[in-house]
């Protein structure tokens, strides 16, 4: 069992508590909203300088927005758009962006392939990074593919710098979701174990 520290769950309780009506406000927008990918084209333009134009790798350190989910993307939008998500790049980035033009970019984005992977994975880290996915159970929430499903993020081919940042993030409290789930999930876990975890799901 790990060991009970009060001062990092503390922490854990406040920021659940501070997004918690963020959450619920954006995801009542979200549920009502049906993005039109048309609209979302012109507006999206200005995001490929670093997620990368439709079939190509974003930049270092940055995610892929193809194929992902739309309720995901439009959930992340808004709590980008509200502060209430940190991501230092992402400042004034969609300022004054209408709730209706956050779903028409989400629409946008979900509905490109992913960029053809151009890196060869290496076998035994993509076999150890496997085995902890399905030890970790992983696959529950984000699909047995790991495709995502609704609010929950496709991990299926995504870049992996971004995705071991992520992860140690997550573990590390320097980022939560719509809940703290991730934060349980990847306590303690390794930078080794992390490291094959963001190899095996980039390489799907």
């Amino acid at each position: 069992m790990h060991g009970y520290d009060p001062a990092r769950w503390m922490h854990v309780i406040r920021r659940a508590v501070f997004l918690c009506c963020g959450f619920l406000a954006a995801s009542a927008v979200c549920a009502q909203s049906k993005g039109d990918a048309s609209r979302g084209a012109a507006r999206a333009a200005a995001c490929t300088s670093c997620h990368g134009a439709p079939g190509q790798a974003p930049l270092a350190g940055n995610p892929s927005l193809d194929s992902q989910m739309a309720h995901y993307l439009e959930l992340q939008l808004v709590l980008l758009r509200e502060g209430l998500r940190e991501v230092p790049q992402m400042a004034g980035m969609l300022k004054g962006l209408s709730d209706r033009d956050l779903g028409d970019i989400a629409a946008y984005f979900s509905g490109q392939k992913p960029p053809q992977r151009t890196v060869s994975r290496d076998a035994k880290l993509y076999a150890r990074g496997a085995a902890l996915a399905k030890a970790m159970i992983c696959g529950n929430c984000h699909g047995e593919d790991y495709r995502g499903q609704k609010h929950l993020p496709r991990l299926a081919h995504q870049r992996e710098d971004y995705l071991a940042a992520s992860l140690k993030a997550y573990r590390d409290n320097k980022r939560t979701g719509i809940d703290t789930s991730m934060n349980g999930v990847m306590y303690q876990v390794t930078d080794g174990d992390i490291q094959a975890l963001a190899h095996y799901l980039a390489h799907l």
